[in-house]
């Protein structure tokens, strides 16, 4: 199996972050979040440490790093670890964040109010009022 590069592996844990596959995450002070993934895949667990992506997903934001872990059990014990670290000096803003989580641009079809088609659209059309126009 051929190995994957270190941008192929932080592509693939922001698309499973994205996806909202992380099994825990944390947000930390200056905008970075930290995140425990497992590649369903490969089985691998992994720590993924980033800033804020404000190009839309064009660029990997600067500072990001991630930990790569044989095992599911290793890469948890890590991350225990460096939440537990990060909390007592101070930087963890909140645990168990979904802040900033999926990107707008492809997070899906945009979902609108249920009773949106209503009469004031011109694409909205009632069939009963076409027959009675029709009738007349």
């Amino acid at each position: 199996m051929q190995e994957k590069s270190e941008e192929q592996v932080l592509s693939r844990l922001f698309e499973l972050e994205n996806e909202g596959q992380a099994e825990r995450r944390a947000e930390l002070t200056g905008q970075r979040f930290i995140s425990l993934i497992q590649d369903p895949d490969s089985g691998r667990g992994f720590i993924l440490q980033h800033g804020v992506d404000e190009t839309e997903g064009a660029e990997i934001p600067a500072g990001t790093e991630f930990w790569e872990y044989p095992t599911w059990p290793e890469a948890e014990r890590a991350f225990d670890q460096l939440l537990a670290e990060s909390n007592s000096s101070g930087e963890v803003v909140e645990d168990d964040s979904t802040e900033g989580i999926g990107d707008f641009e492809t997070a899906g079809a945009e979902v609108r109010d249920l009773y949106s088609a209503s009469d004031e659209d011109e694409l909205v059309t009632d069939p009963e009022k076409i027959e009675t126009e029709v009738d007349s």
